[in-house]
């Protein structure tokens, strides 16, 4: 079962809005069996989005469209579709009503003709409801294929993919179980873990598929299986990960989830423990904390943070002597060693985890080198940190640091 996705307007091909709605639709379809086989933007142009409809045709069984639904000139999808399937635009007593009932409960204003035409759908689809918004989505055939056309505005297209694309489509096809497992590595680059597990990759059933997916900092292998016997799948795939990790017993931290970070996994197993973590962050700008606070359940185990990125808020906020800064520099061992360890107290966690360092492009507080980053962890019993000197590059310093904290705290964690 193949899919292709098209996402249509101008906005997204000049960058001025990043595509999330096909990383969405992509994770539900692999869900439930259907890869994707491609995932094409278009203009807001009627000959571009025909030659992408009758390419996607000609290799897919289902074609997701998003997007080109409002009520503006510019929003063409309609007709196109229309014009693709010879067939007319004819109005939709149950999407106008819907049209009305939010207009009468959400809008201001009159409802204009234009409006109301985003009743006009063509007269061979079958409405997908959007009780969200006022633009419907549509499903329509051809032979064998299945046509799908979504809004693009991401909440409303998120509720008709979950309530009425996916259990459509499992209801019209059946589609084989697609697995993936991804284990989480650290401490080793790409090229070191490819030949420290050739054998095994060699190895491999041709029904697994094995992707290395490195990241600064840390890598994933993720395995991928497809057939119509889950159980027997699961049992293959399982018994392949337990002849690997022995080969990488030192460098392996656990299971991604299928929503998979390595924060998901930190939180599991903080959980697990029934202990709690704080952060003190400067260099890093609360990237650490929004990791584990973007995923529901983090008060769980997470007590708070805090962002003390000026020299003067590390002495208020986190009572760091002056006289530590002054003989030591704000970006050094000690400093960093004693943020980790008043938040733990601050915030009465089991674990904390701080950071400091020069990201650039100035050199800030500090005489440290620009690319110079301190990492602290501390708990209850101990406190220690490590020096890193992570390029000079800032976006790309900030990122390694968030992940070369969240690889402490992993390894700290799991000494439990």
């Amino acid at each position: 079962m193949l899919a292709e996705i098209i996402t249509i307007g101008d906005e997204l091909l000049i960058g001025q809005v990043i595509d999330t709605n096909s990383a969405f639709i992509a994770k539900q379809l692999n869900k439930i069996g259907v890869s994707v086989y491609q995932i094409t933007s278009v203009q807001d142009d009627r000959e571009h989005i025909l030659k992408a409809l009758k390419d996607a045709e000609t290799h897919v069984d289902v074609v997701i469209l998003t997007g080109g639904l409002g009520p503006t000139k510019d929003d063409i999808t309609k007709k196109t579709l229309a014009e693709y399937f010879n067939d007319n635009l004819v109005r939709n007593e149950g999407v106008l009503k819907n049209i009305e009932t939010i207009w009468a409960t959400h809008v201001r204003g009159n409802l204009l003709q234009v409006n109301k035409d985003q009743a006009l759908v063509p007269s061979k689809s079958k409405v997908l409801m959007n009780v969200l918004g006022t633009a419907p989505g549509m499903w329509m055939e051809k032979g064998d294929k299945v046509f799908i056309s979504l809004p693009g505005v991401p909440h409303e297209m998120q509720a008709l993919v979950e309530e009425e694309v996916i259990p459509k489509i499992k209801g019209k096809y059946n589609c084989p179980f697609i697995l993936h497992k991804t284990l989480l590595v650290y401490g080793l680059g790409e090229s070191a873990l490819a030949e420290r597990i050739e054998a095994w990759e060699d190895a491999l059933p041709s029904f697994i598929r094995l992707a290395y997916l490195p990241s600064l900092g840390k890598m994933r292998l993720r395995l991928s299986a497809k057939g119509f016997d889950e159980i027997n799948l699961r049992a293959l795939v399982d018994a392949e990960i337990a002849k690997v990790i022995p080969l990488i017993k030192d460098e392996f931290f656990g299971l991604e989830d299928e929503e998979g970070s390595v924060e998901v996994v930190i939180a599991k197993k903080l959980a697990k423990l029934g202990k709690t973590l704080a952060i003190a962050e400067s260099c890093t700008g609360g990237k650490i904390a929004e990791q584990f606070t973007s995923h529901p359940g983090a008060s769980i185990y997470f007590k708070g943070g805090v962002v003390t990125y000026s020299t003067q808020s590390k002495i208020n906020i986190l009572g760091i002597a002056k006289d530590l800064v002054e003989q030591h520099s704000v970006v050094s061992k000690e400093v960093v060693e004693a943020m980790a360890k008043n938040a733990l107290g601050l915030f009465q966690s089991d674990f904390a985890v701080a950071t400091t360092g020069n990201a650039g492009p100035s050199k800030g507080d500090s005489d440290a080198e620009i690319g110079t980053v301190y990492i602290a962890i501390a708990t209850e019993t101990e406190v220690y940190s490590q020096k890193f000197i992570l390029g000079n590059q800032r976006v790309k310093v900030i990122d390694k640091a968030v992940n070369k904290a969240l690889e402490m705290l992993l390894k700290e964690i799991f000494k439990n």
